[in-house]
């Protein structure tokens, strides 16, 4: 199949048409009181606007998951952005809501999180640089939390604090693996107490998971108090109240907690709010954002990071039971390459039209499905098509669908933009039209931290067993005993494969989960499970995408993209 004939996704959102902002806000109805402006394509929505429109019915929640992707992504903000273009298009008012990029991954080897082609949230250098400036928000308070613990130690240490037992590292957002290990205080008694430190992206931060699971200022400073910072010579629990900061925290974040309002190319609203990483966090945009969209508009279209057995398991066992609500319809989006990929194919070999390789790893599509049927929720498959994909591959998969009875659609977004998606919007529709389906978590809060993790491992990944270490079998004791057990999961696992293993691909079985860590993320309100060797602060690749990144005289981004 010849590759079609389109400019590079920067080259797309700089040619393209914005709506003043105000536009934007009009059309959802807004006062300009509800909003406040930054510069001519951005804004801040006030929170006010929950009081306002209490009495409104929510719209429906339409979640974008996807398959177990290959390292270079699969497309699923695209589909996103374009599903939410193709419903104002069919006739629906429609809103998408999704993460705010990391420059880590920008300017490493993921790229951004705005779209691509034709299906993409703007003004895209803004989003994917320093957009509204919420990212340095979160790290600066992050950072003013660490300062002010090892103040305390410093000027007396009144709490006790074991400066070996700091679990509250510092953080920065961009991706530098020589900051993963670092020594602090050194110079001297007047340069505080030395001790083991290190940096994890700033997205890896408890702080991200706070403000995107917060429901307003209130709950915000609630939780950044309950956060854990370390223990005692005594092993107790210190958490930010016990500091007394959580006011100054929440001062810095005051302005960060609002959502942000753009557009897409085909100038469909946006809140585009918070991104907390999928794999050691919950992985989904605010929950401020996806309930004042659904306050905004008949339906949201907002995704969960990477493939359903991380982003999706979270956004459903986490966010979606802390704002009580449920999403009406799943998407699942796939590609021939990656189901390849899963197949056993080799990554310089996926351009290649293989059928057999497609026909082993659909198995890795089938397990996603098992997984988003057994919550109980209605979903299509969406073919995220790519210039490779073959006619052959793209029936294969259409028929593989079609004979166990899920809808699928062939999906052209980025090709195409809203008109690209329509036909999928219809499938959406016809879903939350004439489905009964009834959301059911895959476990209880109130059972034990081992059963809820073997849950997940078993009914999600399609584990045999789950291991841990003696340290996490440590810890789960420890964390009963502070009570600390009734609070949902968030596994830490790798996004390559439904197991611990990156390299296990398609559907595995027969596999063991190991946990090796048990972290408290109480501000947040869950506990982080760790498996494999997932990092907090990645390493940028032997050719970063910062080498093609440049700025013209006139100020103009290139190679972004």
């Amino acid at each position: 199949m010849k590759a079609p004939l389109v400019k590079s996704d920067i080259d797309i959102a700089q040619a393209a048409t914005l709506q003043p902002i105000e536009q934007i806000a009009d059309g959802l109805g807004l006062d300009t009181a509800d909003w406040e402006p930054y510069g001519r394509y951005k804004g801040k929505i006030s929170l006010d606007v929950f009081q306002k429109r209490q009495t409104r019915p929510d719209g429906k929640i339409i979640l974008v998951t996807s398959i177990n992707p290959t390292p270079a992504g699969e497309g699923k903000s695209t589909v996103t952005v374009g599903l939410g273009q193709a419903m104002n298009r069919i006739g629906k008012q429609a809103i998408v809501a999704v993460r705010e990029p990391s420059l880590g991954p920008n300017m490493g080897k993921k790229g951004g999180a705005a779209g691509g082609g034709y299906a993409q949230v703007v003004p895209m250098e803004d989003i994917n640089l320093h957009f509204t400036g919420d990212m340095h928000a979160i790290t600066t308070a992050h950072n003013a939390l660490a300062a002010l613990i090892d103040n305390h130690i410093h000027q007396g240490n009144d709490l006790q604090i074991d400066p070996r037992r700091i679990i509250w590292k510092r953080v920065l957002d961009f991706n530098d693996r020589a900051l993963r290990h670092i020594v602090v205080g050194l110079g001297g008694p007047a340069h505080g107490v030395p001790r083991e430190d290190g940096f994890d992206i700033t997205v890896a931060s408890e702080i991200m998971a706070v403000l995107c699971l917060a429901d307003g200022i209130d709950d915000l400073k609630k939780r950044l108090a309950r956060m854990v910072i370390g223990y005692t010579f005594d092993k107790q629990p210190v958490t930010v109240r016990d500091l007394g900061v959580e006011g100054a925290l929440t001062l810095l974040l005051k302005d960060a907690v609002r959502p942000n309002l753009v557009q897409t190319l085909e100038n469909t609203p946006a809140l585009v709010h918070g991104g907390p990483f999928a794999n050691i966090a919950h992985g989904c945009n605010s929950l401020i954002a996806t309930k004042m969209a659904s306050k905004l508009a008949d339906y949201v279209v907002t995704e969960a990071g990477f493939g359903a057995d991380l982003g999706a398991e979270k956004f459903l066992h986490i966010k979606m039971r802390t704002a009580n609500t449920a999403p009406s319809a799943v998407v699942i989006v796939a590609t021939i390459r990656a189901l390849k990929m899963n197949g056993g194919l080799p990554q310089n070999e996926l351009a290649e039209e293989n059928v057999a390789a497609l026909r082993k790893g659909i198995a890795n599509l089938n397990k996603h499905i098992e997984t988003i049927q057994a919550f109980g929720l209605p979903l299509v498959v969406a073919i995220n098509r790519f210039v490779h994909d073959s006619e052959r591959e793209l029936a294969f998969v259409e028929q593989w669908c079609e004979s166990q009875g899920i809808p699928v659609s062939l999906t052209e977004v980025w090709e195409k933009g809203g008109r690209g998606g329509e036909d999928l919007a219809e499938k959406v529709v016809q879903l939350v039209e004439q489905s009964e389906g009834r959301f059911t978590p895959l476990y209880a809060l109130n059972e034990p931290i081992r059963e809820k993790i073997t849950c997940i491992a078993q009914k999600v990944y399609g584990a045999k067993d789950v291991a841990f270490t003696a340290k996490a079998e440590r810890q789960l004791t420890e964390f009963a005993d502070a009570g600390w057990d009734n609070l949902p999961i968030c596994m830490a696992k790798t996004q390559y494969s439904l197991s611990d293993d990156p390299k296990l691909l398609g559907r595995p079985e027969g596999f063991t989960i190991t946990v090796r860590e048990l972290r408290p993320s109480l501000g947040a309100g869950f506990i982080v499970a760790l498996t494999g060797d997932v990092m907090t602060m990645p390493g940028l690749p032997k050719q970063p995408a910062a080498l093609n990144m440049d700025v013209t005289d006139d100020g103009k981004a290139v190679g972004l993209f």
